[in-house]
């Protein structure tokens, strides 16, 4: 369409600061949030815009779920949703479900609060390239994302890349990916790792940066990261690495 021969064009990914974050106290952080111990907790942050974000999916998918276990949920964010997402909590009569009504900027903070959650939840209906499943990889956290534009390249296919893939407006699906994470120990920290993994190859610094040397220096089209099928494992307390979303994420 634009004349420019393929050798000319590459994928590079947005970068990300992986390496500037550090272990955080997840009891703290539960403390802090009012989430007991013990629970197991399905997380988000973002901008509220219930339609785009599909807040209301991940509502029922929790509502689903409470239905036959015990769940928390922690949504972080703020935008002009936030009154109709009390709504829909209210509505759904969710139990343990906490709303950090804001738009925390401040990435200590955020990690912190992402360090509570067992499980990220990406339900978006439309995306672009979104910011908040690699901060969530880069906290060392299992996602369950809707497959919109953006997914399939950020977690390199699916499990291998941190995470599990579901059909997009489909709460049901999304509710079973969740409890299927839920219900196994050993592969929410397998995902984890793969996931930590994947944002230190794909999304750091110095990945992104050797990406664009390679291709605006040396002439070279970069290969695209796999994702690594076998990660190293996150050593003891290191339950939250990221960076804060962008107000347009």
């Amino acid at each position: 369409r634009y004349g420019v021969p393929p050798e000319k064009i590459a994928q590079i990914f947005n970068p990300l600061d992986v390496g500037a974050w550090s272990d955080l106290d997840r009891g703290g952080a539960r403390a802090e949030l009012g989430i007991a111990p013990d629970a197991l907790v399905v997380g988000w942050h973002g901008r509220v815009e219930i339609d785009h974000k599909g807040l209301d999916i991940l509502v029922e998918a929790i509502r689903a779920l409470q239905a036959r276990r015990e769940v928390a949920l922690l949504l972080v964010g703020g935008g002009a949703d936030a009154e109709r997402l009390r709504g829909h909590i209210a509505e759904a009569a969710l139990a343990d479900a906490h709303f950090v009504d804001e738009f925390v900027r401040d990435r200590a903070r955020l990690a912190r609060y992402l360090s509570a959650c067992d499980v990220y939840a990406f339900p978006s209906r439309r995306e672009g390239f979104p910011v908040a499943p690699v901060e969530a990889m880069a906290c060392g956290l299992p996602l369950v994302a809707a497959d919109v534009p953006g997914i399939a390249e950020i977690l390199a296919g699916g499990e291998e890349g941190g995470g599990l893939i579901v059909p997009r407006e489909d709460p049901t699906s999304f509710a079973q990916a969740v409890e299927r994470l839920l219900d196994d120990p050993e592969l929410r920290q397998d995902l984890a790792r793969r996931g930590r993994a994947r944002a230190e190859t794909a999304f750091s610094l110095d990945a992104v940066g050797g990406q664009l040397r390679k291709f605006m220096i040396e002439g070279r089209r970069p290969q695209a990261p796999r994702a690594a099928v076998q990660a190293t494992r996150r050593p003891p307390g290191a339950t939250a690495q990221g960076s804060a979303e962008a107000p347009d994420a």
